[in-house]
């Protein structure tokens, strides 16, 4: 793996794509689900890379608004992966000292699932290390809509002055309020889309869209795409002088 970047002069925040599971899977002539599963090991990977490489935070897109359009089996199979993933891993994030967040609407996921992606935020809330949030069932434009209801609800109730808002009031309100924003996004598989993921918050990020499909995205690979991005030179908007 390449040497660790200098501190400051590599991404804190890396945001990823999770690309290329089902067509992963059917190169090797097995079901779209094993692809997922596959990918799901390489989660941890990419976490435990984090620290050496001065990524604080790590922000993984595991399903969007519009994967409800799969086929029935699909969705389900993800949902029971997702369970089973929270069950097994749970406490090993925790030992890391991994800081668990998830974003997206809620609102159409099973009780089971919930329930289990609550007790983990919880369990994990004191955790000091890597943050690692996990997008399911979101999707960018779904989240600004529901945080400007929100500050719509807020305007109504004369919480805030309509007036007061600028750039710098809907973050508040998204999902990711907590968050900095993203300085690096990654896609794998290919595709060169950000597919609806962290519209806002990536306005000004740097974008890297490689071939790799996710479950062949290792370690090393991720290293040197986050040492690549110390290289370049950010001047968002202006000019070197």
């Amino acid at each position: 793996m390449p040497k660790p970047i200098r501190e400051g002069n590599g991404p804190r925040h890396v945001a990823i794509i999770m690309d290329g599971n089902g067509r992963w899977a059917q190169r090797r002539g097995r079901p779209r689900l094993f692809g997922h599963h596959a990918g799901a090991k390489r989660v941890r990977e990419i976490v435990e890379a984090c620290p050496d490489l001065g990524v604080r935070y790590v922000t993984i897109f595991a399903f969007s608004t519009e994967n409800w359009k799969r086929t029935q089996s699909e969705v389900a199979g993800l949902m029971s992966l997702f369970r089973r993933y929270i069950t097994k891993e749970a406490r090993a994030l925790f030992e890391e000292n991994v800081r668990v967040r998830f974003i997206g609407d809620r609102v159409r996921l099973d009780k089971k699932l919930v329930s289990l992606m609550d007790e983990l935020e919880l369990m994990t809330s004191g955790c000091t290390g890597v943050n690692l949030t996990i997008a399911i069932n979101y999707g960018g434009r779904d989240e600004v809509a529901r945080a400007t209801r929100r500050l719509a609800q807020d305007v109504a109730a004369g919480k805030l002055d309509p007036d007061a808002v600028n750039e710098e009031t809907l973050p508040k309100y998204l999902d990711t309020c907590v968050l900095p924003d993203p300085d690096l996004v990654i896609r794998t598989s290919g595709e060169a889309r950000i597919s609806n993921f962290l519209l806002w918050q990536s306005a000004y990020a740097e974008y890297e869209f490689i071939d790799t499909l996710w479950p062949d995205f290792c370690a090393e690979e991720f290293g040197r795409l986050v040492t690549a991005y110390g290289n370049r030179e950010r001047r968002y908007g202006g000019v070197k002088v």
